[in-house]
């Protein structure tokens, strides 16, 4: 069974599922049949790989989309705000006043996901849930970013269907339709939850070397 075919039997909701190509350290070769086929959702998490690959392309091929999905330095949002169409890792404050700046620049908007530390785990990055209300309002309100949704990476131990559902539970107190969650390892039980963008990239183009 395809990826899509098991998005569309795992799906409770009617909702658009994307998948997110994660293409990070695969060349071009490799990327390329995926733009053939018509695929148009990518996704990066260094940002000098994704101008060395990315630059060209997007201009043959205008409809692509790149999601930035890593961690993102506030030194980087200059060269990230004229590529990327997604940013998925908003975490702080500073970078969310970076974005807003660098947009302001070049007169364009990406769509935002605010990243959630579900788990509250003190490793990881992330916005703590009981403050992303708060956060999210500051973000729309005071610095005009258009955040369409909240992303997670849960704990790799624990439930993870009890993260997604809390996850859903959220993103629907604030208001907000999408949800960024779900890997090549847990797609489906995060598209259960209401995940409306997925990051598959083993699952696409194999291992990682």
């Amino acid at each position: 069974m395809s990826i899509e075919n098991e998005l569309k039997s795992g799906s409770s909701q009617d909702l658009k599922i994307n998948i997110i190509a994660v293409t990070k350290t695969f060349p071009i070769s490799e990327i390329k049949p995926l733009i053939d086929h018509g695929h148009l959702h990518y996704g990066e998490n260094k940002v000098q790989e994704a101008i060395q690959k990315w630059t060209e392309l997007k201009k043959e091929v205008k409809d692509i989309k790149l999601h930035m999905i890593g961690k993102l330095q506030t030194n980087k949002v200059k060269f990230v705000v004229p590529l990327f169409d997604y940013i998925h890792s908003l975490d702080n404050l500073k970078l969310a006043q970076k974005i807003s700046l660098e947009q302001k620049k070049i007169d364009k908007k990406l769509k935002i996901f605010i990243q959630v530390n579900i788990g509250n785990e003190n490793q990881k990055s992330g916005i703590h849930k009981n403050e992303v209300m708060s956060f999210y309002k500051k973000c729309t309100n005071d610095l005009s970013l258009d955040i369409v949704g909240l992303m997670c990476i849960p704990p790799i131990e624990g439930e993870k269907n009890e993260y997604f559902k809390s996850m859903r539970d959220l993103s629907k107190s604030i208001g907000l339709n999408q949800l960024s969650m779900g890997m090549s390892s847990d797609y489906l039980e995060a598209v259960s939850h209401g995940a409306t963008y997925v990051r598959i990239g083993s699952k696409i183009f194999g291992a990682r070397s």
